[in-house]
């Protein structure tokens, strides 16, 4: 099921590793305040607020283990579609456009054939933060949650990957993705001064049919999977696996 069925500061109470701090400096301002009383009215409701796991990608995605940041928008809005990790479906729910596209993409950019199951449990699991920028959403309300507040957290969350000097790769797909860019840098540089940003950031159109062949940004083509694995073997890191049906395929690094 994956219906948020209990309180959101039950989930926030559970362990969530290195994260738990810059989630716990947020809960305690007023910014995080807002946000868990603007969820819970709704869910008093009688909302079906979706996913149940809202901070599944930070426990499945420490944050030093993180090599990729892929950002989503907000999660899927129809019923049993979200997994509390962004793009990603359960194993039996078929693959939204947007992650059709993304593997059509994959197999383009790779040649990986498209998986059967659109879950991404696996990305998660070898590093890669599968964030949203809004953490929940009413079913079949998309963008329902944009205004509560979420991205003063997700945007933490962005803030903390861009400090730690591990390089990493950014995916920001879509223009809301593309508005951290700026963001991620500017992190770095408050915490490093002058020292050269160690991360890589890769901007594209969002993969959904309306925008996934628009210019100047196309989603079909941009090679961000094969880019990410040769930037990071390159600064010393494994490469990135991006197969998601058993075989190990790493991108070559020419």
């Amino acid at each position: 099921m994956s219906r948020l069925g209990e309180p959101l500061d039950r989930l926030l109470a559970a362990p969530l590793g290195d994260w738990q701090p810059i989630v716990a400096a947020w809960r305690a301002g007023a910014d995080g305040e807002r946000l868990v009383r603007a969820v819970e009215a709704r869910r008093a409701g009688g909302a079906a607020i979706h996913p149940a796991d809202v901070f599944r990608a930070l426990r499945l995605t420490p944050l030093a283990a993180t090599r990729v940041v892929i950002l989503g928008q907000d999660p899927y809005h129809g019923r049993g579609q979200a997994e509390g990790l962004a793009f990603s479906v359960p194993e039996g729910v078929t693959p939204p456009p947007s992650l059709r596209n993304i593997f059509d993409e994959l197999q383009r950019d790779l040649g990986l054939a498209r998986p059967a199951s659109g879950s991404l449990v696996r990305w998660a699991e070898r590093g890669v933060l599968l964030l949203n920028a809004v953490l929940t959403v009413e079913e079949a309300r998309a963008g329902s949650h944009a205004g509560l507040g979420w991205q003063s957290l997700t945007e933490r969350i962005v803030a903390a990957a861009a400090i730690d000097p591990q390089p990493r790769v950014f995916m920001l797909w879509g223009a809301h993705a593309r508005r951290l860019a700026p963001l991620v840098a500017a992190s770095w540089r408050e915490r490093h001064g002058l020292r050269a940003l160690p991360h890589c950031v890769l901007q594209a159109n969002h993969p959904s049919p309306l925008s996934a062949r628009r210019p100047p940004l196309p989603f079909f083509g941009c090679g961000h999977f094969g880019k990410a694995s040769r930037f990071l073997r390159a600064s010393g890191r494994a490469a990135m696996d991006w197969s998601l049906q058993g075989t190990t395929v790493l991108a070559a690094v020419s």
